[in-house]
């Protein structure tokens, strides 16, 4: 993210992990900087870590949790420029051992794929009346593109988001709006539980990714996500996108959040 321009910028999930990492960066490059999450203890914590930080404490995972968060950003920050759709859970079960009651796996539909979904349509309107450069940025996964079988459903989650964020990014391609796909592979966080964490280092993650989600790069991945025939896969689907959106006349949006029938 480039550090010459102030921006505002509102990270969901950022109490912890990822989003919290990105918060921290974003703050020392002197943006205004907002996160959200359910447990307002991590979100205190947050900010005795990070002097500035401002903290909104609600749970998007209900369809009215979304729309207060919005009404509230609306109101509080009428400059955002950068949103970050990045709460996240993992729950950690097979298929074919998840006894679990239905709303635990509704939950994680939820915070994953409907959360973001629905932000997406409450807040763009807002980020494109003020006419500036702005970035909306969801966060997937490796996961997305090489199904996980202990997390079944929250690689599918995440498979669903990718192809959202594809069709976001086409509806917007005429606007100052970019939207950019964070495609992390395993990061080491608390994401599915203090003693199920692995993978990358979180602060080479974040210290790597930070400065590339400027808007400039549709995809921005670390490690094997950023590998050469990852993105040779990607840019070829992205082609038989491009050909077969072509073939539809569907309304997009246009400069100033009108939209084109």
């Amino acid at each position: 993210m480039a550090t010459h321009e102030k921006h505002a910028v509102l990270i969901t999930g950022g109490g912890s992990g990822i989003g919290l990492g990105l918060a921290a960066r974003h703050l020392a490059a002197g943006h205004r900087v907002m996160i959200t999450g359910r447990r307002s203890d991590r979100l205190a914590a947050a900010a005795g870590r990070l002097p500035g930080i401002e903290t909104f404490a609600n749970d998007i995972a209900t369809p009215e949790g979304r729309q207060h968060l919005a009404d509230h950003v609306r109101q509080a920050m009428p400059e955002l420029d950068v949103l970050i759709n990045n709460a996240g859970v993992q729950r950690r079960v097979g298929i074919a051992s998840d006894r679990s009651p239905w709303d635990e796996a509704q939950h994680e539909i939820d915070i994953l794929f409907a959360a973001p979904v629905h932000l997406a349509r409450l807040l763009v309107p807002h980020l494109l009346a003020h006419g500036r450069p702005s970035t909306l940025i969801n966060v997937t996964s490796g996961g997305a593109f090489f199904p996980q079988s202990f997390a079944p459903l929250y690689s599918a989650a995440k498979a669903a988001l990718h192809s959202y964020t594809v069709n976001l990014r086409h509806a917007l391609a005429a606007t100052p709006l970019r939207v950019v796909e964070l495609i992390p592979p395993a990061v080491a966080t608390e994401l599915a539980g203090q003693r199920q964490a692995h993978g990358a280092d979180l602060d080479a993650f974040c210290d790597t990714v930070f400065p590339l989600l400027d808007g400039s790069r549709a995809e921005v991945g670390f490690g094997p996500t950023a590998a050469p025939d990852f993105a040779e896969r990607r840019a070829a689907e992205q082609r038989t996108f491009e050909a077969m959106a072509e073939r539809f006349d569907v309304p997009v949006y246009r400069p100033g959040g009108r939209v084109r029938v």
